[in-house]
């Protein structure tokens, strides 16, 4: 009797405790690992977009301070052209890096540990990937700089600014020299352009449900979690 007793205790436990889970997908509770999850899957889709860097920007990690002087006075010689050709001879290389590099942000969002995952779901706006800057955006920088010398050294922009510069060196003396340090300055141009990039799919998938494209990602910012799961 005893035995039989134990038996129906354990049946009813059982019996309690799968209403519980039921309970739980039911009321569509949010877990830490699920989170976590649509995370990694959103800032990965994300970096595979093509980063939109301005030839502005571009220029003005080069040549931050003279910038302007510079470029004006090589119009005012009659080099349009050649300054064209050089800002687009840049833009190719930046684009260039920007796609080598997706791989390297692939990889560093999937090593990342994230903490308080539900608490970055429910923040909204670009809590992920303010996240993922701050936890590895210096790391990303310094693995994109050798990245960026290459897609230099390849397209030989040191050279192809000295002959652009060339006729003006006389009247601008040293502020037609390139910034020092050129790769690490235009990797950190290229990376934050693809945080940008990155911050702008988040958005999007947070507020578009067409752009939720993988069943987690529908499960996880389908729903308001900070209205008891309300469906968007």
């Amino acid at each position: 009797m005893k035995r039989i007793s134990l038996i129906a205790l354990i049946a009813i436990s059982f019996t309690f405790s799968g209403c519980d889970t039921l309970k739980s997908i039911a009321n569509n509770v949010l877990g830490e690992a699920d989170a976590a999850s649509a995370i990694k899957e959103m800032l990965t889709i994300g970096s595979n977009g093509n980063a939109l860097i301005s030839k502005e920007s571009l220029m003005n990690a080069i040549l931050p301070s003279e910038v302007n002087s510079v470029l004006n006075k090589l119009q005012q010689l009659g080099l349009s052209k050649d300054v064209d050709k050089f800002t687009n001879t840049l833009s190719n290389a930046a684009a260039q890096t920007a796609t080598n590099s997706i791989p390297v942000f692939v990889g560093g969002i999937k090593r990342m540990s994230i903490i308080d995952a539900i608490g970055i779901v429910k923040n909204g706006g670009t809590a992920a990937t303010d996240y993922l800057k701050a936890k590895i955006g210096d790391s990303l920088r310094n693995t994109v700089a050798p990245i960026m010398k290459t897609a230099l050294d390849q397209y030989q922009l040191t050279q192809e600014w000295d002959k652009l510069v060339a006729p003006a060196k006389l009247v601008l003396g040293n502020k037609v020299k390139l910034n020092l340090n050129i790769d690490n300055l235009l990797a950190g141009v290229v990376t934050n352009a693809m945080f940008n990039k990155i911050a702008e799919q988040e958005v999007a998938i947070r507020t578009n449900a067409a752009a939720r494209t993988t069943p987690t990602l529908q499960r996880v910012f389908g729903r308001d979690w900070n209205n008891n799961g309300a469906v968007k």
